[in-house]
């Protein structure tokens, strides 16, 4: 099995990627199986580097908070502040302090320089403003929203003015609480002042459509997509904190769903703006449904690769990455009967396989998944090859 395995792996570039699929798709996903590990990043910039060079691509993005990620935009586009102020600030999740962010932050601010508009490369977070223990208040999205259609539209058709907003939204930390994430009775989701911001989130957008040929007319399409980030942002913030405040178990399951959805409406937007590498964990990257256990029980729901798959079609390409060994977390070489085993083997690394030609070669039954020791990797499911594209595999990460 070893030899024939080998015989269908690839040294991994951008090139043997692109040779999976007929047409370079217009949103290619790599995903990876554990956050945090910059060796995983590397890896992602390298395709990303060659992904423009050779294949067209000039946006990427990442699992990050969307809003956050207009502040790496702006810098890379047009050198608004400096590295230091966006690795802080333009990034959720901790996802500022790697080095490999860094690089590819610091490599496409060099790669536009001198460079007109339409050839800049462009960065984009697909995440909602949503950290793992809270939401965001809606307040940022709501008032950039209303702030865009002011000056443009006629003051009459505006449902409301900043000063109501403000009055509805009250102080942030009432909608950032904590213990909201378990606690449904101390969410604010369902406030009369949350139901009536619902209504006008929807009504602003609703405007924001009615008035798209003035607005595209007499202002930047920049200024346009941005305006459509923040509507989708005050929406989907508001559905989420809304279900934070339900007590019935469908709770969770519509808050991890309302986020993925979020996810995917973000990717939607940016595949009509061109091809665009996505870069994320697995999980929410596959087109099959997503699973956790927590302690209400098991959880699942469509993972955005699958709400944006069942969108595009063969237009989204999904790529996945499994690996070897994290040792400094506990995992060891993996067992020769899984397929992370029978990968491990191989010459190449990284290197690239045909997800569907691995299958073939597996036969049914197909292998056990591996089980990991530690929590925060997850293993490639065997059972989910043939809805892959293909599989990247590292062997082993190095000591942070």
């Amino acid at each position: 099995m070893a030899d024939r395995i080998q015989d269908i792996a690839l040294p991994l570039d951008a090139a043997a990627v692109m040779r999976l699929f007929p047409a370079p798709p217009r949103l290619l996903a790599l995903g990876e199986p554990t956050h945090g590990e910059d060796l995983l990043l590397d890896v992602r910039n390298a395709v990303f580097r060659q992904l423009v060079e050779r294949h067209g691509y000039r946006t990427i993005t990442i699992e990050s908070d969307c809003l956050k990620g207009l502040v790496v935009d702006d810098y890379v586009t047009r050198g608004t502040g400096t590295l230091d102020e966006v690795m802080a600030h333009g990034f959720s999740h901790g996802f500022g302090a790697s080095a490999a962010n860094r690089e590819l932050v610091r490599w496409m601010r060099a790669h536009n320089e001198d460079r007109p508009a339409a050839e800049r490369l462009r960065f984009a977070g697909f995440d909602g403003p949503l950290e793992i223990t809270g939401a965001a208040s809606p307040r940022q999205a709501l008032t950039a929203l209303h702030g865009y259609l002011a000056p443009r539209v006629d003051p009459a058709l505006l449902p409301c003015t900043t000063e109501t907003l403000d009055r509805l939204l009250g102080a942030d930390d009432r909608w950032t609480e904590p213990g909201a994430m378990t606690d449904p009775a101390r969410s604010v989701g369902r406030s009369a002042e949350a139901g009536e911001l619902r209504t006008l989130a929807h009504d602003l957008v609703s405007l924001l459509d009615e008035q798209a040929p003035h607005l595209l007319a007499t202002a930047p399409r920049d200024d346009w997509d941005r305006a459509r980030l923040h509507g989708r942002t005050a929406t989907g913030l508001l559905t989420y904190h809304y279900w934070t405040a339900e007590p019935a178990p469908a709770r969770m399951t519509r808050m991890l769903g309302v986020r993925d959805r979020m996810m995917a409406d973000n990717l939607l937007a940016l595949a009509d703006r061109g091809p665009t590498l996505v870069h994320a964990h697995n999980a929410h990257l596959q087109r099959e449904k997503s699973s956790m256990r927590m302690w209400q029980g098991p959880m699942e729901w469509w993972s955005a690769g699958a709400l944006v798959g069942a969108r595009l079609g063969g237009e989204y390409a999904f790529v996945a990455t499994a690996l070897g060994t994290i040792r400094h977390q506990g995992v060891d070489t993996p067992p020769p009967d899984t397929v992370e085993g029978l990968l491990y083997g191989l010459e190449q690394d990284p290197c690239l396989v045909d997800a569907g030609r691995l299958a073939d070669l597996l036969g049914d039954p197909r292998p056990e998944p591996r089980v990991s020791p530690w929590f925060g990797y997850a293993p490639l499911d065997p059972g989910h090859l043939d809805t892959v594209d293909g599989v990247v595999f590292v062997k082993d990460m190095p000591r942070p």
